[in-house]
């Protein structure tokens, strides 16, 4: 937490939280493994707030700030010329996303903006004689009801999916469940969506208020992934089953390293490297054993040439997603390498396991990997061309 200068900084846009209304939960209550104060004060950074203001009873223990941009709303808290001001109650837990709307969205000089969890968006040149008020306010109620007498009202602000408020019945448990939720991704295969997502977001649920990292659970999902390689060796059925649910668990929990990461604000470029490229390096090690248990089996050498298609295609298609990522790629080419890539293969290849032919799929990767490739290089060239 950082403290307040006697000295007035221009800003563009700020977010102040303030007390939750009566019966809500305090602000030192814990949803997925950080206190909610401290979610909000987070989510707001991500957002892109250049300052974050909380008023002290909305969070009545500063150490819950700790290590953050926030600071404490003091009395007098200079701030400027005309700014973009965002009023959050504390019971009010936000997505980045949603924040990020309320920032940016359009909004006409000294005008009102509410939504109907009470949270506020304001557009003035008077933000400090705003601050005052919110310093001296009981709750978002009373300085929303001040506010109205002098700003103009206008449109409801943001999107009511991107915000859950706590009160009533729908306490910590409920706000858990919809941070969870959220990590869903649209692009996700049937039954990456349906069930393994149900099954990585309980494990999730149990881990992220632990001390276990993302990065930390990305190496057990590669350990378990290389774990499982090695019986595609074997043409006998029971060991290609071990082998391919091993396969799966290590997608499963693939999953629970981005989830931790998202929920704990801790997502890096570094992480991220470390899950694609031990994601890629599974896949690798899988098709590698399953060419060489294949060629054992039909004692025969053309299976390896198959695998080694197999298994350039899938570093190659690696390093073009790589490359793409690094740029700026379209929302459509993005959501398309998303599509081809997800991971509902991995149920085919249990199934073919339990007839001892897993290999088999080394054709469907043999051959679905150049279009893949193309598809990654279309979407490259339309971001190029935009």
């Amino acid at each position: 937490m950082t403290t307040l200068s006697s000295t007035a900084v221009s800003v563009r846009s700020l977010l102040v939280i303030l007390p939750a209304p009566p019966g809500a939960p305090p602000p030192e209550t814990v949803i997925a493994g950080l206190p909610l104060v401290r979610r909000i004060v987070l989510a707001a950074e991500r957002a892109g707030f250049e300052r974050i203001l909380v008023h002290p009873r909305a969070c009545p223990q500063p150490h819950l700030l700790a290590g953050t941009p926030a600071a404490l709303l003091g009395a007098e808290t200079p701030v400027g010329p005309r700014a973009r001001l965002v009023l959050v109650p504390a019971n009010v837990l936000p997505q980045a996303r949603w924040l990020r709307a309320l920032r940016e969205m359009p909004l006409d000089p000294e005008t009102l903006a509410v939504d109907s969890s009470l949270t506020a968006v304001v557009e003035s040149a008077g933000i400090d004689e705003v601050l005052r008020s919110a310093g001296q306010a009981a709750g978002a109620a009373d300085l929303i009801t001040a506010l109205s007498r002098r700003l103009a009202p206008t449109i409801e602000a943001g999107d009511p999916a991107g915000r859950f408020a706590l009160g009533g019945a729908a306490g910590p448990w409920a706000a858990e469940d919809w941070l969870l939720r959220s990590l869903i991704k649209d692009t996700e295969g049937f039954m990456s969506r349906h069930l393994e997502r149900r099954i990585s977001l309980a494990i999730t649920r149990r881990l992220v208020g632990t001390r276990i990292t993302p990065n930390a659970m990305t190496l057990v999902s590669l350990s378990i992934g290389l774990l499982g390689a090695p019986f595609f060796l074997s043409a006998e059925p029971l060991q290609q089953i071990v082998g391919s649910l091993l396969f799966l668990t290590h997608s499963i929990l693939d999953g629970c390293d981005g989830e931790l990461a998202r929920l704990k604000f801790l997502e890096s470029p570094t992480g991220a490297r470390l899950d694609f490229w031990g994601d890629n390096l599974v896949h690798v090690a899988v098709f590698s054993c399953m060419a060489i248990g294949w060629s054992r089996d039909a004692d025969a050498g053309w299976p390896l040439l198959l695998g080694a298609l197999a298994v350039t295609g899938t570093a190659a298609s690696a390093f073009l997603v790589s490359r793409q990522s690094a740029g700026a790629p379209t929302a459509s080419a993005a959501r398309l390498a998303e599509a081809v890539a997800n991971r509902d293969f991995i149920y085919l290849v249990v199934l073919l396991a339990c007839f001892g032919t897993a290999h088999w799929f080394l054709i469907l990767v043999a051959l679905g990997t150049p279009i893949f490739m193309m598809l990654v290089r279309w979407g490259t060239g339309r971001r190029r061309a935009a």
